[in-house]
């Protein structure tokens, strides 16, 4: 899987006026970056309003992992939580996948860690196991 973690970046917010300004530097500098770089954004449903208005697409986690197998770029900028960066990664084993906070959890994911799963098929060796999109790879695997 070809998952790793981007420098996240945080403007002050106290201080609108010069934020203005620093906001637009830094929505420029992405935009050079996404082309030069041959990149997407891909932003979840849940990510702030100015983080949407910079994404090429704004969606839900599976809609936005396919969305990325879908387009000739290199680089998939995720911003949202680990496991969706890892949907992405694995439909898109050609690409690199980007998050901007590796630590960015999805409780919900964590709730089946991969020791359980283990657990029952070992108890259960001829069931089938279904998992919520929202699961962990380590998981699924």
């Amino acid at each position: 899987m070809n998952l790793r973690t981007i420098k996240p970046f945080y403007l002050n917010s106290k201080k609108e006026e010069s934020n203005t300004a620093a906001q637009q530097d830094l929505v420029e500098k992405i935009q050079r970056l996404r082309q030069g770089k041959k990149a997407i954004i891909l932003a979840h449903n849940y990510q702030r309003p100015e983080i949407q208005d910079i994404a090429d697409f704004v969606g839900d986690s599976l809609e936005l992992s396919l969305c990325a197998t879908q387009t000739d770029a290199k680089i998939v900028v995720f911003c949202g939580v680990n496991f969706m960066a890892e949907t992405a990664a694995i439909l898109n084993p050609e690409k690199k996948v980007l998050i901007p906070d590796v630590n960015a959890l999805c409780p919900m994911a964590s709730m089946l860690p991969k020791e359980l799963v283990k657990v029952y098929r070992r108890k259960y060796p001829e069931a089938k196991i279904v998992l919520y999109i929202n699961s962990l790879a380590e998981a699924k695997a």
